[in-house]
């Protein structure tokens, strides 16, 4: 007869071995759903986008202190344009708030007087030089021959008589000579050698008379040549005469001294105008003028040369750049304010004298900041914050800003962002915290 004990344990052995193979089974299910888990969590990373992105790197540059004031900007130059001949307006080719280069015609006069005294004074130059011509021919000389007496012909005539007389007056020695020899020796009579000395001191009188007779032609040939170079120097009165009156049709023409525009016009055509008359008024905004009012303690920090930046109402987004070029000695005693005039660029002339400015005017000392491009900002609308994106390893780490001043394309940071730290500057509306990115 079999115990029971005998028979448990076969039962045993067999429960045993099932639940071996069922938790074979099961341990084999769980290691292939492990599996299967794995493999999903990666295919699950390779889904996720990877969003390309430009960025640039957060700089540390130097700010300059500044003083904060107001001020008024003015044109750098006015000009009272006035005409220098007065005459008749013709045309006028500017209006009021037109920009004009320099040399743009502003009024012409009429210039049918002016052309007519020119023609006088030309008609006066050729009479001049007729004059010129006539008084060398006086003398016989060419246009532009120097002037030497003896060539003179009624000079050489003079001088050719002197050698005559004065040949025949050694002829008429000769014999006065040789009759008083024969005198002597008893071969003539006296009466004889008389006639011949008579003869010879009657010619040295016409000798005299001749030589004279050649100084005077010599003095008048000299004066011919006075006659000349004063006929000459009325050429050269004549021919400024011209040069006056072709100055005089020029100035008809009033152009502009300068580029600037145009803020008054006060003549129309058909009006009479003075050189006294005031044709329009015209502002150079190139550089612009700023009058700035600087508190009287901040006066002695303000230097030649500083560099000043100005803001307006109607261009609230620009910052236009200029200098510091005077700076006014006295203090308005009510304001206990000085008046320093600053040179503005404004080569788009945006700015308008009498536009209220307020303006930043460096002063010694500064500090460090940090800048990142404008790009690299956003406005996060739901939290009324500024944001950005700091790039890490391929991951966009996001980062809530405290923004200082501009600077052209820049801001500054002055928390949120450490200088070196690179910051996306695009696609910043696809970019969330721990977005994957490609540079």
């Amino acid at each position: 007869m079999l115990s029971p004990f005998n028979i448990v344990p076969a039962a045993a052995g067999k429960f045993i071995a099932a639940f071996l193979i069922a938790s074979f089974f099961v341990a084999c299910n769980s290691s292939r759903s492990a599996d299967r888990g794995g493999n999903g969590n990666r295919q699950q990373e390779e889904q996720v986008p990877v969003i390309p992105v430009t960025t640039a790197v957060a700089e540390a540059r130097e700010i300059p202190a500044y003083i904060q004031a107001t001020g008024t900007l003015v044109a750098s130059e006015t000009s009272s344009i006035a005409p220098k001949v007065a005459g008749k307006v013709v045309n006028v080719g500017v209006n009021v708030g037109q920009f004009v280069s320099q040399g743009a015609l502003i009024v012409k006069i009429d210039d049918r007087d002016a052309k007519l005294q020119l023609s006088e004074a030309q008609a006066g130059v050729k009479q001049a030089e007729a004059a010129v011509l006539q008084a060398e021919a006086r003398i016989g000389l060419s246009s532009g021959q120097p002037f030497t007496a003896s060539k003179v012909p009624e000079v050489r005539a003079a001088a050719a008589n002197v050698a005559q007389m004065e040949a025949d007056l050694r002829q008429l020695e000769a014999n006065e000579k040789r009759y008083r020899e024969l005198v002597e020796s008893g071969d003539v009579s006296m009466i004889v050698y008389e006639n011949h000395r008579t003869l010879r001191d009657v010619q040295r009188a016409r000798v005299a008379t001749a030589k004279e007779q050649l100084g005077a032609a010599v003095n008048v040939a000299k004066q011919n040549n006075q006659a000349i170079a004063s006929a000459q120097a009325s050429v050269e009165a004549a021919q400024a005469q011209v040069r006056t009156a072709e100055q005089a049709v020029l100035d008809t023409v009033v152009r502009s001294p300068f580029a600037g525009f145009i803020s008054d016009r006060q003549v129309a055509v058909g009006e009479f105008v003075s050189t006294a008359t005031v044709l329009a008024t015209l502002l150079r905004t190139n550089p612009i003028k700023a009058n700035i009012q600087i508190a009287e303690a901040d006066v002695p920090a303000v230097k030649i040369g500083a560099g000043v930046s100005i803001e307006v109402t109607a261009y609230r987004e620009r910052r236009f750049a200029g200098v510091v070029t005077a700076i006014n000695p006295a203090v308005d005693p009510t304001s206990r304010s000085a008046v320093v005039e600053a040179s503005i660029e404004n080569g788009d002339n945006a700015l308008r004298p009498g536009m209220f400015a307020t303006a930043r005017v460096n002063r010694e000392g500064g500090t460090t900041g940090v800048f990142i491009p404008k790009s690299a900002v956003y406005n996060d609308e739901a939290t009324q914050s500024y944001r950005a994106f700091v790039i890490v390893e391929g991951i966009a780490k996001l980062r809530v800003l405290q923004l200082g001043t501009e600077e052209g394309d820049s801001v500054q940071i002055m928390s949120g962002i450490a200088a070196g730290e690179v910051v996306a500057t695009s696609n910043l509306d696809q970019l969330y915290e721990g977005a994957r990115v490609a540079v």
